[in-house]
């Protein structure tokens, strides 16, 4: 059986065509992408692969981007792309984990004998696999260059979804509604948290109706009692408690596409003193939600909810939200606009973000966060888990 691709080569075409009009706005010639997510979105190339040097590098003169990357994954880029076989380069293989060499080396040889060698390329300075040592060797590699960074142009290419990738959101969406809605079924004093968890993992995977789900770029995490007052923690083997709070914050991926969603659930009855905040944050977050629409900016949308935090006595210096799309691990974020004080991007129909409400205190936390996208009616929520304090009796 071949490989389904997740859009046709038109969808591919129309997006570095895009990208190309950035890049003559920035004035640069070559791009040069080792974000994974920057990669797929303008390829289609889809491998766990990135552990090692590779890249996308996409030149305004050339008609189809270019695959660099391991020898022995270039028939990964066969068969996930539409690229010419002659825009398809794999480095030598000793070069992997090299003590003095490096793999952009090679990079470097290609970039010269395609005539590029005193371009202005942009690259992804904080892109998580682009290294301290890999960027050494590009300037060194070509010292006629310009070498900038290009400030993540392609993630702000991406930060509109077009109808076709909206279908995965949707998707992504429905897997991640019903694992939360599994999770929360699963949480019972005595069962222990690495349970709750494995099941997690299975639905993500299995998805609903063939259509399955993909890894997310986080791993699940969830807090219990004190754990709570911070957002990061991952399962242990501790059982949960006859009484207590729990904070899971889960995702789904539909061809790399993330809806992330958080949860707050009590083992028996609540304080009163959870019950208001976890009632501020629905108010904040529905005033916030019916906000979002096309012309609004991102920092008004966070002033909604900021408002409504205040007249109940309370605030968060934290962003409340960011975009979302494709990604790969570490970060289902696309590291461009967030709903935080200062963001003025005007939110345009398309746009997807995760309005992340958690709110940490001294002793405990809550959150109940949405996946969403801007329409001419507010934020769609892409998810249908109830937005409540969810008591577990």
């Amino acid at each position: 059986m071949s490989y389904c691709k997740p859009f046709p080569k038109s969808e591919y075409d129309a997006r570095a065509t895009r990208v190309k009009e950035r890049m003559q706005t920035a004035g640069f010639d070559l791009l040069i992408c080792q974000d994974p997510a920057s990669m797929g979105w303008l390829t289609g190339f889809d491998g766990w692969s990135f552990y090692t040097p590779q890249a996308v590098l996409l030149h305004l003169e050339e008609a189809s981007p270019i695959w660099f990357g391991r020898a022995q994954d270039a028939r990964s880029a066969r068969i996930t792309t539409d690229l010419p076989d002659n825009n398809i380069v794999g480095f030598s293989e000793p070069l992997v984990h090299h003590p003095r060499q490096h793999p952009f080396d090679e990079l470097c040889e290609l970039v010269i004998a395609r005539g590029w060698g005193s371009a202005h390329i942009g690259v992804e300075l904080d892109a998580h696999y682009y290294t301290a040592r890999a960027h050494h060797h590009l300037t060194s590699g070509l010292p006629n260059a310009r070498i900038e960074d290009n400030r993540e142009l392609v993630n702000w290419a991406r930060l509109i979804k077009s109808d076709a990738e909206l279908v995965y959101m949707r998707e992504a969406g429905r897997i991640v509604t019903d694992t939360m809605n599994k999770a929360i079924s699963r949480l019972q004093p005595g069962v222990r948290q690495f349970e709750v968890i494995a099941d997690v993992y299975h639905s993500q995977i299995t998805g609903f109706d063939t259509r399955y789900g993909d890894y997310t770029s986080l791993c699940p995490l969830i807090q219990v009692g004190e754990g709570t007052s911070t957002p990061h923690l991952t399962w242990t083997d501790e059982p949960l408690p006859d009484n207590g709070l729990v904070v899971m914050e889960i995702g789904a991926a539909r061809r790399h596409y993330h809806a992330p969603l958080t949860r707050t659930m009590h083992l028996g009855k609540p304080p009163e003193a959870i019950t208001r905040l976890s009632r501020v944050i629905i108010e904040g977050g529905d005033e916030a939600l019916a906000m979002a629409k096309p012309g609004v900016t991102c920092e008004q949308v966070e002033a909604v909810w900021q408002a409504v935090l205040k007249r109940h006595g309370y605030s968060k210096e934290s962003r409340v939200g960011y975009s979302i799309g494709l990604n790969y691990p570490p970060d289902w974020g696309e590291r461009t606009a967030s709903l935080r004080p200062g963001d003025t991007t005007v939110l345009q129909a398309g746009m997807c973000f995760h309005f992340q409400s958690g709110m940490w205190l001294e002793d405990f936390g809550a959150a109940i966060s949405e996946p969403f996208v801007v329409t001419d009616s507010g934020g769609e929520c892409l998810s249908h888990v109830a937005r409540e304090l969810i008591v577990i009796d």
